[in-house]
């Protein structure tokens, strides 16, 4: 695992907050990020059915078992802890004690905004930028990063760009895109996706037309 760029900013902003939100697309990181910057820290993934299961019959317990705070990852899954989060950072008074990692959901970033403002630093952790890319090699073909993307599994694992995005894809739209819209036919909305990145780019013409001279 590389250092990514937005380590420093995430120590600096524990430092001065309670809760730290990490917000960012699936795979890009966001999980990896936290855990090697707090490695002390304990993680509890709210991905997982039977963790869920107790943040949601019993929070007050649950959160009870993280008494110096922890990682919290995917809370999205689990939005109702964020009130009881609320009242320990309170309570306590102490910063860097919880880290929250969670996708990209128009509903999750109003909760967090809502019930932790003025509690939490909200940071973004996109795909490799250049400058980490720079990490897997030194000089990339334009053409070729725009096949293999920036997602990280992508290059750490030398997986093939075609079938991590077949899968990230299907994913995306059984997971987020259906818990926001109710979408019937899943082929069609694939259809609209490959619409939308044949129109996210067109040929730059640099060239300087002179104006003529009367």
């Amino acid at each position: 695992m590389i250092k990514r760029d937005i380590q420093a900013e995430l120590l600096a902003a524990a430092r001065e907050y309670p809760v730290v939100t990490v917000f960012g697309p699936r795979q890009s990181g966001k999980t990896t990020l936290a855990q090697s910057t707090f490695p002390g820290k304990t993680n509890r993934s709210l991905e997982d059915p039977d963790v869920r299961r107790v943040a949601e019959l019993d929070p007050r317990e649950f959160l009870g078992q993280l008494p110096d705070g922890g990682l919290l990852d995917e809370v999205q899954r689990a939005p109702h802890l964020l009130s009881y989060i609320q009242g320990i950072v309170d309570r306590l008074q102490r910063t860097g004690l919880f880290i929250l990692t969670g996708s990209h959901q128009p509903a999750l970033h109003e909760a967090v905004s809502q019930t932790l403002a003025g509690r939490t630093a909200v940071l973004t952790l996109l795909p490799f930028s250049l400058h980490e890319l720079r990490h897997y090699r030194r000089h990339w073909d334009p053409f070729e990063l725009i096949v293999s993307g920036a997602f990280p599994r992508v290059h750490e694992q030398k997986l093939k760009p075609d079938r991590f995005f077949n899968g990230y894809i299907q994913t995306y739209i059984e997971r987020d895109v259906r818990s926001l819209i109710n979408v019937k036919d899943l082929s069609r909305f694939q259809q609209f996706l490959t619409l939308l990145a044949g129109r996210i780019g067109q040929v730059v013409n640099y060239s300087l037309r002179r104006s003529s001279s009367g």
